[in-house]
Parts: structure tokens; sequence; C-alpha cells
């Protein structure tokens, strides 16, 4: 039995996450010493978190809410994502064409093998747009050789059809018809999770603290790696 003081701040704890998400020593002091010193509080919140489908973890001093792979509630569905990240009425192309933006936003800043898994700080927009265009290319030019599909036939080329037959544009345009819109969408929408920070006065691109503390403690680790490779592996994205 856990005392009604140990559940109450547990309870404003967790209500402080799922209005936020995170919470470090910065943010509230009170509560984040709540939880670091009285382990009881860190049981009851296990609790809950067990019984709202999601975890919570600290990871590098701040402690986050994070959804398991199958909640909706705090995480987005895959209708959800594809009104936010695609073009009207979009095909299964379109969609996997937007998760294959976002695993090259993990491969770009994310490829060392050092004590952290961080291997840039930023990157210029344009230079992303062809990070993407050549990866596809390079992809879709393997995949055709080797004639490389998964159980489902979805096959890498099917995505790069998918990316050539948007168009192209010159100005910052939000366009979801456009490559350049595309990307947009999807990088504001990971900056909107606080996962990326996107300087548009500057076209400037780069992961936020967040997607490093979940690179290095949570997504690349070894039993979650497993699980994303796997989300994943209908795509057969080759990068």
């Amino acid at each position: 039995m856990y005392d009604m003081q140990s559940i109450s701040r547990a309870m404003k704890i967790y209500y402080y996450l799922l209005q936020n998400k995170e919470l470090s020593i910065d943010d509230n002091k009170e509560l984040y010493r709540y939880y670091t010193e009285d382990e009881n509080i860190i049981n009851i919140l296990s609790i809950y978190a067990e019984e709202s489908d999601c975890f919570i973890e600290r990871y590098n001093g701040v402690i986050y809410l994070l959804p398991k792979e199958d909640n909706q509630f705090i995480g987005f569905s895959k209708t959800e994502l594809k009104k936010i990240l695609c073009r009207s009425n979009p095909s299964y192309k379109d969609f996997y064409l937007s998760q294959y933006i976002i695993l090259s936003v993990l491969t770009t800043f994310y490829n060392s093998n050092g004590r952290s898994s961080k291997s840039r700080n930023f990157i210029k927009f344009g230079d992303f747009m062809n990070v993407i265009s050549d990866s596809l290319k390079n992809a879709s030019e393997v995949d055709e050789l080797e004639g490389l599909e998964n159980k489902s036939g979805m096959a890498i080329r099917n995505i790069y059809e998918a990316w050539n037959a948007l168009k192209g544009s010159d100005t910052k345009t939000t366009s979801k018809s456009t490559k350049e819109g595309i990307v947009r969408g999807v990088i504001k929408f990971l900056d909107e999770q606080k996962l990326l920070e996107f300087i548009e006065e500057d076209d400037m691109i780069k992961p936020t603290p967040k997607l490093d503390n979940f690179m290095d403690w949570n997504i690349l680790n070894r039993s979650n790696y497993d699980t994303i490779i796997k989300a994943f592996e209908e795509a057969e994205i080759i990068l």
C-alpha cells in the first residue's frame, strides 16, 4: 500500500507528463525531485504507465512519457499520420515515402559508432533534399538489380516513383504536391514533436537533445532496435 502523499505526487507528475511529454529539473524542480528521491513514486508511475499503454523513462536527466507501439492516444495512428504528412488521398507509396524521409533524418544524424550515435549537429534543408533524392535513386537501382521486395510486394522503387511523381520547386513551398513541401511537412511535424529544430530563416535542420536521448538510450537499444526494424520492414527500406 502506498501513502496518499506519494499517490498525489505521482499523479501530479503523470499529469505534467501528459501535458508536456517530458520533465527535467529546469522544467519543474519540485516534481523532478519527487520522482528522483522517492522510489514509491517511481513504482506508482510505472503502474500508471502500464495501465496507459506507455512507458515512463529517465534518460540523461530528463523524464519522458513514451507511448507503446499501438498507443494511439498519446501517439499517432497510421490514418492520422497520413493526414498530417501526406497529400490528399494518399496512396500507400505516399505514406511510405513520408516514413522514408523520417528514417533519412535518423540515418543522417545518427550513424556514428562512438560513445554517442550522433554524427552531425545540423544539415541545410537543400542538402537534406539531396540526401533523400540520392539515397532513393541508389537504393532503387539496387532494388531493381536484385529484385528485392518483401511479402507485401512493396519495394523501394515504389517509394522512388512516389518521389519522382512530386513536382520540384525553388521556393519555400508547403504544398504537398511538391518534393519540398512533403519534406518540409515531415520536418515541421518532427519539430512540433520536439525531435528536430527547424530554423526556417536559415533553412537549417538540427536534432534536439530529446532526439539525441531517444536514439542513444531508447531507439538504438538492442531490443527496441529490433522493434524499429520490424515496424519498417514491410516498406523494405534500404539506406
